[in-house]
């Protein structure tokens, strides 16, 4: 016989003892919820014993309130010092954004007195700030039963009454919407009841089995269904059930439960042991607290945010060691520092140890697509300045995830600043395309590039769930080159950061990767700076990591290049406000010993525009109260911009006041680096054509050749022709019907088109009402019908045509196109240009202007920061046609090879070419989260510029002049300008070469605020770029003392000294320059 001769002995049973049926897997995976449930099954579940005792009891803790008039914030000490009346569980507290101060007078109930772990427990469904009795805030409150526990003092166990405090703030973690609706306006009447005030003795085993039994339960519901790890994590929540039940909840039912876990998730789980196992991870976590600086709330809320959170945070890295923060933004780091100093003084506690990571360079979180090249240069400047001088660093990684698209240039001037790696993560929310890489090279117009990296997790708020591990590695589409993956979680938007449960969640996670296996394994105690090491570390070993050309264009919330139209006007207004004050300040503190640069004013100035430039501010998306805070801090930074401009003026020898007088001379002065011919209107409504260099220029009226003059005639009942030399203008009710370029000879407009064509599109997004326009508004075209045109100016510096168009019954809008005589120069071409003034009163609804032009090309091109970006005119793929609404700056072109046409405009930033048909976005009327968002009067311009041959440097220089115009300023008699210090700094050769900013030295001895050691002398600091796209030399002459000129990044470092030739040290010189293609130099002469 073959086979084993000798039976092995067994215990197998012979006989069958009763039917065993297969586990229905959807029955006993549903009935898990039964353990941790809320509901009917509350009083057998878990939770249950989740407390050895708990009191409210009026006789252990006495509450009292202060409640301040007028909603405001008091400070504590301010707070304390008033009255507090009694208060009692079940009142209610209002309206929506007042504060409510309680006093707690508690003391422990003998019976807790030895308990095991006690804690308050306070909700209100509101914020809260835990203070201590002499003025320390002490950690956060979230409420609607997310961190409502302060762990209590152990010293408290004394049987004594002891007090503390709650500041509480009547806004959710979202701010006041009413209902569920979290982006409907706030609700102004809106209350809270005070529903929790308790002390409670808590169960740690029960609370860690909770946790326990959430990822294995996790893992039972989201593995595979054909791996056997689901199935034993199943198998292992529903023993521990069962365990439970059969010691009907007893505290050794719960040891036993725990104990079963360990066969899953390991038995290191309840320390930071657990993540040394040594095992190699692949998804890296750090926690985060994206705090909005304004959005469904304002600023001063924003600023005790940042204190619950940031507390919060500090506290928790005291109980898990493993914990790492990351956070940004300069300006809540400065609120904090002023505000709350004993949280900002335990916040660089845990700088200085390596686990609270300031991250970002930035001053905000800001918007890149509409604020200027020099304001995203300050953005880093005065966010780095800051950070270098308070933590003894400058960061590495832009950290960006929630802005609303990224600009082409932002690589480059990373760079510039010292970074090299960039995060974001919001190219997930497309709804069109999906983005196709994960960690990827992120190249610039200049061929700059940082390493990015978008959490494929997809969210920068995750709630550190097993799934939000699981989706680092299968949502991964940079596999190719690495596997390796950030996990960005905390409570986020509205603040608080991660949270105790987020932290256990994760070592459980850990637990079972070590364990048990398949799921990716996680490690804590990393930063954002050691992930990106490592990424650089590859791309240097050779591994090459896939480029993405150009900006990251976001398929979503493009109604933001157009709502608070205002809001969006008063940045461009300032930002041009700014190079005119340190272009003047730099001249006047160069050539007038008794002026002083005003550089903490500026500072002032520029912190204030870089605040407004965040991105729920800038793009429109917060609620009506940001925009009062907003409007009030534009309107004073105009108060001081106009103050120190017109003491920089006055050093130079000139006065900003117009006065007619026989003494007094009228000039305009021309703050831009080149020459330019203008026609403007004098204080007296003559007008001349000023042909200005740089610096003051006289205004002596100008008499006109016959073929200068601007002419004006109405050839046919209300059809009026605008002429000069360059063009003639045919208007019929508010329309160009007719534009020739008398130069070559050829129609501008489409045969049968009308320029300047209003017209209004039904707006309802799918949901996000100031963020988005969706691309179906655009199959509810409608033409708005005006009413007759009339001439109101007749030549010849200016011909006009007014025309009133009827929107509804309570909205309309009266433009006036103009044309003004030909000017004779070359530098300064002609255009038509718009004044629109609008009254504005919709609901849901857009209007746009629209060009059709006789131009073809499957490309436009558009002004972004220091330089053009090309988007397709063609709807050919949805890459393409994803990009229906896109965002310029001052000006948008659609060029042949020999001739094309710009839109210039002085406010606006979206725009669309759909064909030949160029379409400036002018207002919106969304009802969320501002009810009346756009609402009232509005004063736009913007022109039409045919051009002979392509795109060229004229658009660039006319859209300069069209925002920044010559300004009118006199001359005493006793007054003499030195109209030298306005040529003793000038750039020569290539005409793409834009000198877009003179400044002083942030560290010169005499300007600098003591955060750095000061430079000997002065220097004088240019910013040049290359506007058109193409590699270009140029020469920078100075008639200063110029001893050296260095080139340097945007933070002032030198980099690299520059050839001096010419003149003598005492007279200035010369330094030949080349930039490449829309290179962004910086450079600094030292004095």
């Amino acid at each position: 016989m073959g086979g084993r001769s000798t039976p092995v002995p067994t215990s197998y049973p012979k006989l069958a003892v009763r039917p065993v049926g297969k586990q229905i897997q959807n029955i006993y995976t549903d009935r898990l919820r039964q353990f941790t449930d809320q509901g009917q099954y509350y009083n057998q579940s878990l939770l249950k014993k989740l407390y050895h005792h708990t009191t409210n009891d009026s006789k252990y803790i006495k509450l009292s309130v202060y409640s301040p008039p007028h909603s405001s914030r008091p400070t504590f000490d301010d707070a304390t010092s008033h009255t507090f009346k009694p208060a009692k569980l079940g009142d209610s507290f209002g309206p929506a954004w007042s504060t409510h101060w309680f006093k707690i007078q508690l003391t422990i109930p003998k019976n807790m007195i030895k308990g095991e772990h006690l804690e308050f427990h306070w909700d209100a469904n509101n914020e809260g700030l835990v203070w201590s009795e002499d003025g320390k805030p002490l950690q956060g409150l979230t409420g609607g039963g997310d961190r409502t526990e302060w762990i209590l003092p152990k010293s408290w166990r004394d049987g004594k009454e002891h007090t503390f405090f709650i500041e509480m703030a009547c806004n959710g973690m979202f701010g006041n919407a009413p209902g569920g609706d979290t982006i409907q306006p706030p609700d102004p009447n809106k209350y809270y009841a005070l529903t929790q005030a308790d002390i409670v003795d808590v169960n740690l085993q029960v609370r860690q089995l909770y946790v326990d039994f959430w990822e294995i339960g996790d893992a039972a519901r989201e593995f595979p269904d054909d791996s056997w790890e689901k199935h034993k994590a199943l198998q292992i929540c529903n023993q521990i059930m069962d365990v439970f039940i059969a010691g009907d909840g007893s505290q050794e039912s719960i040891l036993k439960g725990r104990k079963l876990a360990q066969d899953y998730i390991g038995k290191h789980v309840d320390s930071a042991e657990v993540y040394e196992s040594g095992q190699q991870p692949i998804v890296y976590a750090i926690g985060h607290c994206h705090i909005d600086t304004c959005w469904l709330w304002p600023w001063a809320e924003t600023k005790r945010k940042v204190a619950r959170s940031w507390s919060n945070q500090c506290d928790l890295m005291d109980r898990y060691p493993e914990h790492h923060f990351a956070c940004s933004q300069a300006q809540q780091y400065k609120w904090l520092k002023m505000y709350y100093p004993f949280v900002f003084d335990r916040v660089k506690e845990k700088v200085k140890q390596g686990k609270f990571h300031p991250i970002g360079g930035s001053w905000v979180e800001h918007d890149t697509n509409m604020p200027s090249g020099e304001s995203l240069v300050r953005q880093f400047m005065y966010g780095q300045r800051f950070f270098e001088s308070h933590f003894g660093e400058r960061c590495q990684t832009f950290w960006l995830p929630d802005t609303f698209g990224y600009s082409s240039q932002l690589p480059q001037i990373c760079r510039l600043a010292g970074m090299s790696r960039f995060l974001t993560q919001k190219l997930s929310w497309n709804n069109i395309n999906n983005f196709p890489h994960t960690t990827f090279n992120w190249v610039a117009l200049d061929g700059s590039q940082v390493i990015c990296h978008m959490p494929p997790s997809e969210t920068y708020t995750a709630d550190a769930n097993f799934g939000d591990v699981k989706r680092s590695v299968t949502q991964h589409k940079s596999m190719d080159q690495d596997n390796t993956s950030l996990l960005v979680f905390g409570k986020g938007d509205g603040g608080g950061g991660p949270t105790r449960d987020m932290l256990e969640k994760l070592r459980r996670c850990r637990g079972i990767s070590d364990t048990t296996g398949l799921l990716p394994r996680v490690h804590m105690g990393n930063s954002v700076d050691d992930f990106f090491d490592k990424l650089e570390k590859k791309a240097e070993a050779g591994t090459e990591f896939v480029t993405w050309y150009g900006e990251l264009y976001f398929e979503l919330h493009r109604g933001t290049y157009t709502t608070q139209a205002n809001n969006k006007k008063f940045n461009r207004k300032q930002e041009i406000m700014m190079h005119d004050i340190e272009y003047l300040a730099t001249l006047a503190s160069l050539s007038s010993k008794g002026y002083k640069y005003p550089k903490k004013e500026i500072d002032e100035l520029w912190e204030n525009i870089l605040l407004c430039q965040f991105h729920d501010c800038l793009p429109g998306s917060s609620i009506e109260m940001c925009y009062d805070d907003s409007d009030k801090l534009y309107a004073h930074n105009h108060v001081l911009g106009t103050k120190l401009k017109d003491k920089a003026l006055a050093a130079l020898g000139m006065n900003k006041s117009i006065a007619s007088s026989s003494a007094v001379e009228t000039v305009a002065v021309n703050t831009l680096p080149w020459s330019r011919t203008q026609v403007i209107k004098l204080p007296e409504d003559d007008y001349t054509i000023v042909h200005a260099e740089p610096g003051p220029n006289p205004t002596d009226i100008v008499e006109l050749q016959s073929s200068q003059k601007a002419t004006i005639s109405e050839i046919s009942d209300g059809v009026f022709e605008l002429s000069n030399s360059r063009f003639r203008v045919r208007v019929e009710d508010g329309v160009i019907i007719s534009l020739i370029d008398k130069k070559i000879k050829r129609e501008v407009i489409v045969k049968g088109g009308k320029a300047n064509q209003l017209v209004i599109f039904d707006d309802k997004p799918l949901y996000w009402q100031a963020w988005d326009v969706e691309v179906y508004h655009l199959n509810s075209r409608k033409e708005l019908t005006s009413g007759k045109s009339e001439i109101v100016e007749r030549g010849p510096y200016r011909v006009s045509v007014v025309t009133k168009t009827k929107v509804s019954e309570h909205s309309w809008v009266k433009t006036t196109i103009s044309l003004d005589a030909s000017t004779g120069d070359e530098d300064s071409p002609s255009y038509v240009q718009v004044d629109a003034e609008v009254e504005w009163h919709e609901t849901m609804k857009f209007l746009k202007v629209e060009f059709p032009v006789d131009c073809v090309n499957t490309e436009a091109s558009y002004e972004t920061q220091y330089g053009i970006v090309k988007r397709p005119t063609h709807y050919n793929t949805t890459w393409d046609m994803a990009k229906f609404e896109v965002c310029c700056h001052k000006f948008a072109d659609l060029s042949e090879a020999n001739y094309g046409v710009s839109i210039l405009n002085d406010s606006k930033y979206g725009f669309a070419t759909c064909g030949n048909l160029m379409r400036l976005s002018l207002l919106r009327a969304p009802k969320a989260p501002d009810a009346h968002a756009d609402m009232g009067r509005h004063h736009i311009k913007w022109a039409i510029m045919p051009h002979i041959g392509a795109l060229g440097t004229d658009t660039v220089h006319a859209a300069h002049n069209f925002n920044n115009p010559l300004s009118l300023v006199t001359i005493s008699d006793d007054d003499e300008p030195n109209d030298d210090i306005f040529t003793s700094i000038v750039v020569t050769g290539a005409s793409s070469l834009v000198l877009d900013c003179v400044k002083r030295g942030e560290d010169d001895e005499d300007v600098s605020r003591g955060d750095f050691s000061s430079r000997k002398g002065k220097s004088v600091i240019l910013r040049i770029y290359e506007s058109m796209g193409g590699k270009s030399r140029g020469t920078i002459r100075t008639t200063l003392p110029v001893k050296k000129i260095f080139k340097t990044n945007v933070l002032e470092d030198d980099l690299e000294e520059l050839k001096l030739a010419g003149g003598k040290k005492s007279e200035g010189g010369e330094v030949e320059i080349e930039l490449r293609a829309f290179e962004v130099a910086t450079f600094r002469l030292q004095l």
